[in-house]
């Protein structure tokens, strides 16, 4: 038997009931009366299949993850020619839409269906499914042959793929999904992370989305710091109504497609969107890991790279505070990291930033996110000696294993001409040092970028300096062992 909630408003919530009652391999286990209910029956693993409306008061992305992450799979309710209600459901990530009026037989094979308990040719049990790992991450199958959605056609007798069929007129089922076709090329999203202490990690991503813009490349900026979101003020833009936020609001409640995110992704330079980060810090709970992923999704529709500017924290544990699922500050920058392409960690050049260098990427590296980019910034001698490259190349090589690094020159003076002018270091100062390294690391993570600039090869091995040493030493010696603690 498949297990279902029913959360259904007034309208046609009786005569669906019924035919739950009537269906063959289903069992009716409760009638919700708001989200709230349907949220804690499903935390509680009372069935393994949601029926909702989409006017159901408080139902948005949040609590579709909720009920996605607890292995219960979402199916709407929808009266035919409702076409916002089913729009609204489609944004909101259902993939499986029914009608009033349906007959018991066909009911029960679609929901048994999305549930995972039918086999393609509905005469048997795929066994298993229903779970978070077999969910889009909204409570729609997966596509998989064991968790395909089945439903009916139009006169009432079941049909596989029903996710594919909308009971209103007009729609275009591939309409927002980037399947891929000859000759197109998939919009990467390159994430830009560093540790605690300013290490620069705004100025790259900025400087960096610029270069791609202006090597023909339409980009957009999206700044998801929730600790210090900076890149509205970096460029001069008015951030009194913050782009993030509105996008992540709409994506809540089901109305956001790319049209509406590219409205509040305004184009600053030719080529180079910017959506704005939160203006305080206190804000940090508008932003759900649910609404942040749709974004995502949409920004790979809006234009064909992405850059994301993220806080520097990834601790997981503020949940653990609160007996239900609660907001966490840094799910943004988990999710940010989840759905990253490219990933550019930045520290600074400094022993002290050379050591939360180590240290982030060892963090980084257990979570799940590509292999990232490691540069250091702010490379000066009075930090590091004479030959500051060599140096810090041969410290994060001996101690840390990074073999691969590459390195930002120091210049105070672009980045405080380009942050006084409200520009950035490509318009302020496009042959300088900083900006050229800036292009070549461009050109290497986008392949549709002209070469313009690559990175300088270190040099011979030199002895680092004893700063750095220890730095770098101290950070390491407890997670590789064999290696010599630093003095």
């Amino acid at each position: 038997m498949t297990s279902v909630l029913a959360a259904l408003t007034d309208r046609h919530e009786a005569e669906f009931v019924r035919a739950l009652e009537a269906a063959p391999d289903l069992e009716l286990v409760r009638r919700c009366a708001d989200v709230a209910e349907l949220l804690s029956a499903g935390a509680a693993g009372a069935a393994r299949v949601a029926v909702v409306s989409p006017d159901l008061r408080g139902l948005d992305r949040d609590a579709l993850r909720h009920l996605a992450g607890h292995g219960v799979r979402v199916a709407g309710l929808v009266a035919r020619g409702d076409d916002e209600g089913e729009r609204r459901l489609r944004q909101l990530g259902v993939t499986l839409l029914l009608t009033p009026g349906e007959s018991p037989d066909a009911v029960s094979l679609a929901l048994s269906g999305l549930a995972g308990d039918l086999t393609p040719s509905g005469t048997g049990r795929a066994g298993g499914g229903g779970g978070a790992g077999g969910s889009d991450g909204n409570g729609g199958s997966d596509g998989g042959v064991a968790g395909r959605p089945w439903g009916v056609d139009e006169t009432g007798n079941p049909v596989p793929d029903a996710g594919q069929r909308l009971v209103g007129a007009g729609h275009d089922p591939t309409a927002g999904h980037d399947d891929g076709f000859e000759g197109h090329v998939p919009t990467p999203i390159t994430v830009v992370w560093g540790p605690t202490g300013a290490p620069g990690r705004t100025t790259v991503a900025v400087t960096l989305a610029a270069q791609l813009a202006a090597g023909g490349v339409r980009t957009l900026l999206v700044d998801l710091d929730t600790w210090g979101a900076s890149v509205a003020q970096v460029l001069g833009l008015i951030d009194e109504a913050p782009g993030v936020a509105a996008a992540a609001r709409a994506s809540e409640q089901g109305s956001l497609d790319a049209v509406g995110l590219a409205r509040v992704a305004p184009e600053v330079v030719p080529g180079l969107r910017v959506l704005t980060g939160l203006p305080k810090a206190e804000r940090w709970p508008e932003l759900r890991a649910a609404a942040v992923e749709d974004v995502l999704r949409l920004a790979r529709q809006v234009v064909e790279h992405v850059v994301i500017d993220v806080g520097f924290a990834l601790e997981d544990d503020e949940e653990l505070s609160y007996d239900t699922v609660a907001p966490r500050r840094n799910a943004t920058t988990l999710t940010a990291l989840e759905q990253a392409d490219q990933l550019v960690v930045v520290g600074s050049a400094d022993p002290v930033g050379l050591q939360r260098l180590v240290r982030g990427v060892q963090e980084v590296a257990v979570l799940p996110s590509p292999r990232p980019v490691i540069v250091v910034n702010k490379v000066r001698a009075s930090v590091a000696g004479a030959r500051p490259e060599r140096s810090i190349a041969d410290v994060l090589s001996r101690f840390a294993g990074m073999e691969t690094v590459r390195f930002l020159p120091w210049a105070p003076d672009d980045c405080d001409a380009a942050l006084l002018s409200g520009r950035s270091l490509l318009e302020v100062a496009p042959q300088g040092a900083l900006t050229s390294a800036l292009a070549g690391l461009a050109a290497d993570l986008e392949p549709r970028m002209p070469s313009t600039a690559r990175p300088r090869r270190r040099g011979r091995r030199r002895a680092p300096t004893s700063g750095l040493r220890a730095a770098v030493g101290s950070a390491t010696a407890s997670v590789l062992p064999g290696r010599r603690r630093a003095v």
